[in-house]
């Protein structure tokens, strides 16, 4: 059975949201959860389920780490916050993983200094699933972890994107491109062209660039961009998902009579939001972490808490940082041998 720390005071809807995701979790899937937070207030909401079998436990937390305090103020100064217990369960290995819906830098932050990063990885990255038009869904890292980076970290980034792709679609190889402004090899910065050229070199089934109208069309299953341009891109497509639903939802409101009409396309409507439902997918892991390391949405409902345990159960299955330190080891040898 896996454990897995879960901050329960980090989201929007903490601590409701959290416990009661947790208990889903529990319910369905094989893994022990640690709650982590105010105990007092973590029994209450416990109380109003039915919980007694179910292998949830409560570590006491005395702080939270808000929306507000600053990745460094979270790491330095909260040292008995939920997400800060939550880390050092990690990393004393009395938990394998962490899931948090808090303060995203602050996660990052705390993750990265309190549980480490493995040794080959020079940044973690933090990787985002979403739809595509193959009716599947296709990866982008990183989004944000990292404002800047350099060639190099590209190429982890797109290794450590396909190990994760295979770890839990089960794609035995996924296709890889670079996020730029043309399909060209010419095309974008001295970045992406130099990064271009490295992937090249990789044994990853690399197809080249792809520019960002292509991203959701579904022909390469990992996108690898640097943190600035992913979080854009991340952003762009949550705000114009919520935009589209609810343009869509107002126009077969006014524009359809029938009830059988409404009923038809109230159903492609609900299958429309179910796709973009970022709780279906749950986080977004943090990949290059010591102990895998899952960051919520903010607005995390309890399906999206539930998911975000079931994804971080699953890297954890599936062995995906020895898979990380095995193929970065290896690259980093071939690279040496020249």
């Amino acid at each position: 059975m896996t454990t897995i720390a879960l901050d329960a005071m980090g989201g929007d809807h903490a601590p409701r949201a959290e416990v009661e995701g947790a208990i889903l979790a529990a319910r369905s899937l094989d893994v022990r959860i640690l709650l982590v937070g105010a105990e007092g207030a973590l029994r209450q909401e416990l109380d109003r389920h039915k919980h007694r079998d179910l292998p949830i436990q409560i570590v006491n937390a005395t702080e939270v780490v808000t929306m507000n305090d600053s990745p460094s103020h979270a790491f330095r100064r909260k040292k008995d916050s939920s997400l800060h217990v939550a880390a050092r369960l990690v990393h004393d290995g009395s938990a394998e993983a962490m899931v948090s819906a808090g303060n995203t830098g602050a996660v990052m932050t705390v993750a990265r200094f309190v549980i480490g990063t493995l040794s080959s990885v020079d940044r973690p990255a933090l990787a985002w699933t979403f739809p595509n038009m193959k009716e599947k869904v296709s990866v982008i890292l990183d989004v944000g972890a990292n404002v800047d980076s350099k060639p190099e970290h590209l190429e982890q980034f797109a290794v450590m994107g396909e190990i994760y792709y295979r770890a839990i679609w089960g794609i035995r190889r996924p296709r890889v491109a670079l996020l730029s402004i043309g399909e060209e090899e010419t095309k974008g910065n001295e970045l992406t062209r130099e990064a271009a050229n490295r992937l090249k070199h990789t044994s990853l089934n690399f197809t080249g660039n792809i520019e960002g109208r292509d991203m959701f069309r579904g022909n390469v299953e990992v996108i690898v961009c640097d943190g600035f341009i992913g979080n854009i891109a991340l952003k762009l497509s949550e705000g114009l998902a919520e935009h589209l639903g609810g343009m869509l939802k107002k126009s077969i409101k006014s524009s359809l009579t029938s009830q059988l009409g409404y009923a038809l396309s109230k159903r492609a409507f609900d299958d429309f939001r179910k796709r973009t439902d970022y709780s279906e997918y749950g986080g977004a892991p943090l990949l290059g972490v010591r102990g895998i390391t899952i960051i919520g949405h903010g607005r995390s409902n309890a399906n999206a808490i539930k998911n975000a345990i079931r994804v971080a159960a699953e890297l954890c299955h599936s062995r995906v940082n020895e898979k990380i330190e095995q193929e970065l080891s290896s690259a980093a040898a071939i690279a040496a041998r020249g």
